[in-house]
């Protein structure tokens, strides 16, 4: 298990290397994060490069037995090439170039950058690949720029589209160009994208983007590749959960060795179960609402599952929570017990490498409040004392917690395409307004997710060109763009017995955004004894009332924000509005199909509505909540080990202690080699963690 900071020496007020160091050694670090903000320190001048400063820095590092992460330094240009180059900057819509002063504001596609970026890729890369203490490399950080909409990348997007689709005549009937005169007869007659109207069009223009960031990682890597030892890595860090929206993890996922992700999450009151979300604020880039990053606990697991699910294999957190991660005036640092506990719960689902962003705060540039291991006055404090406890449990712990195979029977299918298409045509409006909700496939996707984890469902998150057949239980939120292979794939993985929980907006459109001209759900219909031909806003939510016994709702439980008019066509209806006109309509239904079965959701539930619709079909499943005897703020989730050793994860997610009878007897307590019986109950204090091995 990999263990560290990112680290800046290059940033401290003065000189403390060794006492650095000697810090980190104390605290168990095993890995530094070096190089990739510094582009104007590598080279300071065009063409003049400098390397001694980082060869002192990587020989203490190995001399103290850390291992290196080193970055290519090129989401950070220097002044000069800005200086020199203003060419290179990336263009928004109304085509303004990025201003400098900022990061991540260069077209990455132009080739006066790629020159520049080459050349600092092998510089450095030649000269430290062969250093031991170097492990791997890290290509750009969080890779995007916006969408670039500069003149040649648009050109681009042309050559883009002439490869996907071959011909006009093919380009006018996909999207539909007959409408509103957009019919195209040469290729030069296609519009920008600021001006597009057509949900096509705009598909493409994010897949098109996607791809964009894509190759230029691929190429980073190859270029990595030509000097990297055999034993060294490549990755690329990405941002958490649904990611950026020009970036694709999965494809991401797929060139890189392994994939890493910075998964920063809300603290204090934000971790609590059950949720207390309204107690504490979060900086502005966390608030789901407007961002689509999910926080509080079950957003801290849904980020490790994008990462584990990308590749579906083991991944690294390149960046962690040290203290408080607000701006000068949002300022939340973690509650003791919570960063071991988002530190064990990344580890639970996969990773193996825990590091933090970064070693010390920072005492000038932006993120001068964005709190390191250490603070401003740069001595060991709550925050390193914590994070050197985890330091010392890992090291006890040897290999036990490093290539973890996580246990799912749940998995959620993730769709990119619907992410673009319903963020250019959301289906549902911002609550209480009559604005558009361009995150409307986040809001959707989270809502279920949260409720599979309400419902203490070991999940996991697929993507469409993954296997999915295995998983007992498939979450399908808002498949809105899917090929007509994919449908046929959910009808036959239901066939096959599998239990299939379908929601509103699935197999609406085709892979070309285009809407189905049949009855929806589209190819889903049989299989799901039901269609619709009308759908609805909900100005508000609606109460809901049972129609079978066995589905049992709180008073809590409403319909909110949508409404399919759903048309029974052999399915049960599980689940009735209650209203005088849409009270004629099932908010939910459910049928046998073949082997298996097929659940249908018409409505965006409410949390209680939600978490009784995930424990009913887990029922249905077979599918067991794990640790559903436990009090509601404690949670388990199983792994194993590389030896096959069984691993369980018991977190406590609040203020009061708690005696957990294990769920599976046996075993010890992986940091105390205590035994674990029927009759020792395991003492969990305030937001604890404990790990049972057994």
């Amino acid at each position: 298990m990999l263990y560290g900071a990112a680290y800046y020496h290059e940033y401290q007020p003065y000189e403390r290397l060794d006492d650095d160091i000697r810090l980190m050694c104390e605290a168990g670090f095993t890995v530094v994060r070096l190089g990739e903000s510094t582009w104007a320190s590598w080279e300071p001048e065009d063409g003049r490069f400098e390397l001694a400063w980082m060869e002192r820095i990587i020989d203490a590092m190995h001399a103290a037995h850390i291992k290196v992460i080193l970055g290519t330094p090129t989401y950070a240009i220097p002044p000069w090439l800005h200086r020199k180059y203003p060419e290179i900057m990336a263009q928004n819509a109304s085509g303004v170039p990025t201003p400098y002063g900022g990061r991540q504001n260069v077209n990455f596609t132009h080739p006066t950058y790629l020159y520049y970026a080459e050349r600092v890729i092998r510089k450095l890369i030649s000269h430290f690949a062969p250093h031991p203490a170097v492990i791997g490399y890290q290509v750009d950080n969080e890779t995007g720029s916006g969408a670039l909409y500069n003149p040649h990348v648009f050109q681009q997007f042309v050559e883009y589209l002439r490869k996907q689709y071959g011909t006009l005549d093919c380009l006018n009937k996909s999207w539909g160009l007959t409408y509103w005169s957009h019919r195209l007869s040469d290729w030069a007659d296609l519009w920008l994208p600021d001006g597009n109207t057509n949900p096509g069009y705009a598909l493409e223009w994010h897949r098109f983007q996607a791809s964009l960031v894509t190759d230029f990682l691929a190429w980073q890597k190859n270029l990595v590749g030509e000097f990297a030892r055999s034993d060294q890595f490549v990755t690329q860090d990405l941002q958490p959960g649904h990611n950026r929206s020009e970036s694709d993890t999965y494809q991401i996922g797929q060139i890189m060795d392994v994939l890493a992700v910075n998964p920063y999450y809300a603290t204090q009151d934000r971790m609590g179960i059950p949720d207390s979300s309204l107690r504490t604020s979060v900086p502005r880039w966390l608030d789901v609402e407007k961002t689509g990053v999910a926080f509080g606990t079950w957003g801290l697991y849904q980020s490790a599952q994008f990462a584990y699910g990308s590749k579906q294999s083991n991944f690294l957190v390149t960046e962690l929570n040290a203290s408080s991660i607000g701006e000068s005036f949002m300022n939340y640092p973690s509650y003791d017990g919570q960063w071991r506990l988002a530190a064990y719960a990344y580890i639970s689902q996969g990773a193996n490498m825990i590091a933090y962003w970064h070693w010390h705060s920072l005492h000038y540039g932006n993120e001068a409040y964005w709190g390191g291991v250490l603070g401003h006055d740069l001595e060991p404090g709550r925050a390193y004392n914590e994070i050197a406890q985890i330091g010392r449990e890992l090291l006890k712990a040897g290999d036990i917690l490093t290539d973890l195979t996580v246990d799912a029977d749940v998995a959620l299918l993730y769709s990119q395409d619907s992410k673009y298409a319903l963020g250019f045509q959301p289906c549902l409006s911002i609550p209480d307004t009559d604005l558009p909700n361009q995150l409307s496939y986040q809001t959707i996707f989270d809502t279920f997710y949260k409720a599979f984890f309400d419902a203490r469902a070991q999940t996991a998150i697929v993507n469409p060109q993954q296997g999915f057949e295995n998983y007992p239980l498939l979450v399908v939120p808002a498949l809105y763009i899917a090929h007509d292979l994919l449908l046929k794939r959910l009808v036959n993985y239901v066939q096959e017995g599998g239990h299939l929980l379908l929601t509103f907006r699935s197999g609406y459109a085709d892979q070309d955004n285009t809407v189905r001209p049949i009855r929806a759900p589209g190819l889903l219909r049989e299989a799901c004894g039901l269609s619709y031909q009308e759908f609805s806003n909900l100005a508000a939510p609606l109460p809901v009332r049972s129609n079978v016994a066995e589905f049992v709702m709180s008073a809590d439980a409403y319909a909110t924000q949508w409404a399919d008019g759903l048309q029974i066509e052999g399915a049960t209806p599980l689940v009735y509005y209650v209203h005088p006109h849409f009270g004629k309509f099932p908010a939910i239904a459910s049928q046998q199909y073949g082997k298996g079965r097929i659940t249908y959701c018409g409505t965006l539930p409410s949390a209680e509505l939600a978490l009784t619709l995930a424990q009913w079909v887990m029922q249905e499943a077979r599918v067991e909540a794990v640790g559903a005897e436990l009090a509601p703020s404690v949670r388990a989730h199983h792994a194993r080990t590389r030896k096959g050793e069984k691993l369980t994860f018991y977190t406590n997610w609040s203020w009061t202690p708690h005696r957990v009878s294990p769920i599976l007897p046996g075993g010890r307590d992986l940091m105390t080699n205590e035994p674990i019986t029927s009759e020792m109950p395991i003492e969990l204090g305030p937001w604890d963690v404990k790990v049972q091995i057994r």
